[in-house]
């Protein structure tokens, strides 16, 4: 550094950073040897703090505003250097700015696939990912855990810190949670407040606030999803009317098969027929007329997980009937819809009627 450059650094009388990045959050003013002149005019712009330094100790902290540096806005650094009559220029400090906007679009994801227990599918991996928002909440807090002395420090400087606890709370949640695997899309924004809420405080003792978390997706393995959507047809469709549409598919190929002018006869016969029972079926609903209603069922049914499947629904009569063979126990897991959980039978106690009517096994 030359003569000129010397001189023009101790006399420096104004102190600002003009933030060109979007993901800086620290900056060190640079100047010769750390020198301020007395009065120098110190500017925070908003989304800043200013964190001044003596010997490695925090000192004075400057809100956004424009100030004129003087003993009077400096108390904490007037006490530290012995200023009792104001003081000499220059004085040597470092200054620190901060950035308190908010930091968006921050990614976190699985890296590896986390474990789960289901109920119905047994352990199974799934993979996770979304976003983050952050901002510096305590300058000085954050300089101290986090900064250190580093001069220009940016957000890939902590994001894999941040991300390593984001994923270790969110495991957690997910464990604790014990939902069905297809619930956990239509449940994204539950348990993303969940974790914001067990993740908030741990940011915040490094000086962060995390004001807004995200999961994206949890994905599950494809032979799993093709399951459910199995499930969740079964569950949506009238089974009956799906038997009748492929019985009168099967005819319709029988008829156009080529074994045949009886073959053909036969088969058309046997379409007409279909097609007359089902537009009868079809007809006595429309009209209330001479077909009879269906059998009343029981009234509540229950699924059943027989072999770590699910099976069912069966009404009362059914299950009375698969106690008594023994295909299900007290210890069979059921569950029937307004349950949140799968039970053990002999826990539900519109089952303990079953099994009291069951004779206990023949003794050895």
């Amino acid at each position: 550094m030359g003569l000129f450059d010397k001189i023009r650094g101790e006399f420096i009388d104004i102190i600002e950073w003009t933030d060109q990045s979007s993901d800086t959050l620290v900056h060190r003013f640079e100047r010769y040897q750390n020198e301020i002149k007395n009065g120098a005019k110190l500017t925070v712009r908003e989304g800043q703090v200013a964190v001044f330094i003596n010997e490695g100790q925090i000192a004075d902290v400057f809100t956004p505003g424009m100030y004129t540096l003087t003993t009077q806005n400096l108390p904490i650094l007037s006490t530290l250097k012995g200023w009792k009559y104001g003081f000499d220029s220059p004085f040597k400090a470092e200054v620190y700015f901060v950035s308190t906007r908010n930091i968006t679009d921050q990614k976190w994801g699985t890296r590896n696939p986390v474990i789960l227990n289901d109920l119905r599918f047994g352990m199974l991996e799934v993979r996770a990912f979304g976003t983050y928002v952050i901002k510096i909440k305590d300058a000085p807090v954050f300089i101290k855990e986090i900064v250190g002395t580093d001069g220009h420090f940016t957000t890939d400087k902590i994001s894999e810190q941040l991300k390593s606890m984001i994923v270790t709370r969110f495991t957690d949640a997910i464990g604790e949670a014990k939902l069905p695997i297809e619930n956990y899309a239509s449940n994204a924004n539950e348990i993303s407040e969940y974790v914001h809420g067990v993740i908030g405080p741990e940011f915040e003792g490094y000086g962060i606030e995390l004001t807004k978390f995200l999961i994206e997706n949890v994905s599950m393995p494809e032979e799993i999803k093709k399951e459910v959507f199995e499930l969740s047809r079964l569950n949506a469709i009238d089974l009956k009317k799906l038997a009748q549409l492929k019985a009168a598919k099967a005819l319709e190929k029988a008829a156009e098969n080529d074994s045949g002018t009886a073959g053909a006869g036969m088969g058309m016969g046997m379409g007409f027929a279909m097609a007359n029972q089902m537009g009868q079926a079809f007809t006595g609903q429309q009209s209330g007329g001479a077909t009879p209603p269906p059998i009343p069922s029981s009234g509540t049914t229950f699924f059943v997980a027989i072999e770590g499947k699910q099976a069912g629904p069966f009404d009362l009569n059914v299950l009375k009937q698969m106690a008594q063979k023994n295909e299900i126990t007290r210890e069979s897991l059921v569950w029937k819809e307004g349950m949140s959980n799968w039970l053990a039978a002999g826990e539900v106690s519109e089952l303990n009627s079953l099994f009291g009517s069951v004779p206990p096994p023949i003794p050895k």
